[in-house]
């Protein structure tokens, strides 16, 4: 959608049709082609090279392992108690000894294996969910730098319009002084003008190129793409909606889930395991057996893990402030992306109405005038007026890349790209 009421679309396709012929003519004079990189294949070959995935994978995987760790019962014990083997008097024979073999079995009361896998399934979750926010971090920041090389390129065509009109303006000038209309001093003017424009446009082609090398990066690939400039102007001022659950807001539901998890193990904790045996008595007097039954528990006088629910507890709580917090911090900020993105858009609409057709206007009549002679105008005055349309132009794409960048912190908080990290970890 463009940012443009109906009536100002043929602007809007001026511009981007000046960008596009500026673009062209730089990348014929450099005598390169590429393919054009838009901006969902370059988030998704970011996603298949993210160097973190397996790591996260991993974690991922570790956290299901301890789900199934979660649910494994204590394991039994065998024993041997001897007894009577050796003594004095008439304990002293070998004879009258006892040999108890024993099988040995906690069992676990309070639901404690239940509580145990509630908070390693938690953990799973924490950790898928912590995974796709560092993912969602990388697609950010490959969407900022794709952004960043879009205005790179945008602000070539800007540099190269003031080189041409600096060029044209030296033109004019020398013809000038030739004719001895001026004096030498314009001529060194405007031939400066042009060296400075030069510079000017090979640093904007330098810093677009090392805009497109530092995207490339994100996925171990060169700079040899073009990127479709006019999609700087493909902008939209419509509300953005926050979706019910962010993935932020996810990692912190997540985290609250599982202290809550830890409430109830620790409570299971605070219940005391029996322990039995069974087992078999052999008597060396005689040469007899008996099956022995026993058991124990501990008497839960001393260590009830009190401390143990307060903390969870507590880490719950922390918990549900946190999601109260950033819940509300989170609408603060989308408004105020959204007002940002609606104030950018103001000015850019303000100036295709009014800002450059009156400078446009102005340097016409101002070059009308330096052209008739007569000492009207001069030619700092039309360096002045050219160089006011040039700024204003620069201008336009700083607001524009402004306009984008918060779009890109939009994406992020909505969690708009995860659909990528999905199609990524299948692959």
């Amino acid at each position: 959608m463009s940012i443009y009421p109906d009536a100002r679309r043929p602007a809007a396709s001026r511009h981007a049709l000046a960008w596009a012929a500026a673009l062209v003519s730089v990348s014929l004079a450099t005598a390169t082609s590429a393919e054009v990189l838009t901006l969902p294949e370059a988030l998704s070959r970011a996603a298949a090279y993210d160097p973190t995935r397996p790591a996260s994978a991993a974690r991922v995987q570790a956290a299901e392992a301890g789900v199934r760790q979660a649910g494994v019962r204590p394991n039994p014990s065998v024993g041997v108690d001897l007894e009577n083997f050796s003594g004095t008097g008439s304990q002293s024979a070998f004879d009258r000894s006892e040999a108890t073999v024993y099988y040995q079995q906690t069992l676990e009361r309070g639901g404690k294996r239940e509580a145990r896998t509630d908070v390693a399934r938690a953990d799973v979750l924490l950790a898928r969910e912590r995974s796709a926010v560092r993912a969602l971090d990388l697609l950010a920041e490959v969407q900022t730098a794709w952004v960043g090389a879009l205005a790179a390129e945008a602000a070539i065509a800007v540099a190269q319009e003031r080189l041409t009109v600096a060029e044209r303006l030296n033109r004019e000038v020398g013809r000038r002084v030739a004719a001895a209309r001026d004096p030498l001093f314009a001529g060194e003017r405007s031939r400066t003008a042009v060296l400075q424009g030069q510079i000017a446009r090979d640093q904007a082609v330098e810093i677009a190129r090392q805009a497109r090398a530092t995207l490339a990066r994100f996925w171990g690939g060169g700079e040899t793409f073009d990127l479709d400039v006019p999609l700087l102007e493909q902008t939209s001022a419509a509300p953005v909606p926050r979706p019910v659950q962010t993935p932020d807001l996810a990692l912190l539901t997540a985290e609250r889930d599982a202290a809550a998890s830890r409430i109830r193990l620790e409570r299971s904790r605070a219940v005391q395991d029996p322990t039995w045996r069974v087992g078999v008595r052999h008597f060396g007097d005689g040469n007899e057996v008996a099956l022995v039954v026993g058991g124990a528990i501990p008497l839960g006088r001393y260590d009830r893990n009190v401390g143990g629910v307060a903390r969870a507890q507590a880490e719950r709580t922390a918990a549900e402030a946190e999601i109260i917090a950033a819940t509300a911090a989170l609408d603060r900020e989308i408004a105020n992306l959204i007002a940002r993105r609606a104030s950018s858009l103001t000015e850019v609409r303000r100036i295709d109405a009014e800002v450059l057709p009156s400078a446009a206007k102005a340097l016409m009549l101002v070059r009308d005038g330096f052209n008739r002679g007569g000492g009207a105008f001069t030619y700092l005055e039309v360096a002045e007026s050219q160089r006011a349309v040039v700024e204003t132009k620069a201008r336009r794409v700083d607001l524009l890349k402004s306009f984008h960048l918060d779009g890109v912190r939009l994406d992020r908080l909505t969690g708009r790209h995860l659909p990528l990290i999905s199609v990524a970890e299948t692959r």
